[in-house]
């Protein structure tokens, strides 16, 4: 029981920690009104394990904060990480689900933090959504969806 806590921690320290380098080195697409997260591929990880529930929202905050977000997309985007993380953990048993909650969650929290918290208010609101949302789809499902594929592949070696 004990080794099963050290390894869902370990597993959130490393999911937090890859998700902060990944939205780090990609700075100038992973902030703004459009973008692309390239860290969003790993929210297919509640797909493997629980771990990454509070890895990925760990991750973000973290990511936020040293990113330079004001106070407000660092409660909200991470709240949003947080809703898809859970409810792609519960539909785990289906591959293609599992990136939609990322999807909807921040494409729906996250822009009227833009519009209202850094004033990207040149664009329409219902555009920002579509933005977001795009970036979404690339970084949680079609990255995600290949990472996925490569992790199936490899499982047996990975345990």
């Amino acid at each position: 029981m004990k080794d099963n806590k050290v390894l869902m921690v370990t597993q959130a320290a490393l999911i937090a920690a890859l998700y902060v380098v990944l939205t780090l080195i990609f700075a100038p697409i992973s902030f703004g009104p459009m973008q692309v997260r390239v860290a969003e591929i790993l929210t297919i990880l509640p797909m493997f394990t629980s771990a990454a529930i509070p890895g990925l929202f760990i991750g973000c905050l973290l990511a936020n904060i040293i990113g330079g977000a004001i106070i407000w997309d660092v409660i909200f985007g991470s709240i949003a990480t947080l809703i898809g993380a859970v409810f792609g953990y519960l539909l785990r048993k289906n591959r293609w689900l599992v990136p939609i909650p990322a999807i909807i969650a921040n494409a729906l929290i996250v822009p009227p933090v833009l519009w209202y918290g850094y004033g990207f208010t040149d664009t329409p609101l219902i555009l920002m959504v579509v933005y977001v949302a795009v970036g979404e789809i690339i970084g949680c499902y079609i990255l995600g969806e290949l990472f996925a594929t490569v992790l199936l592949k490899y499982r047996k070696v990975l345990r």
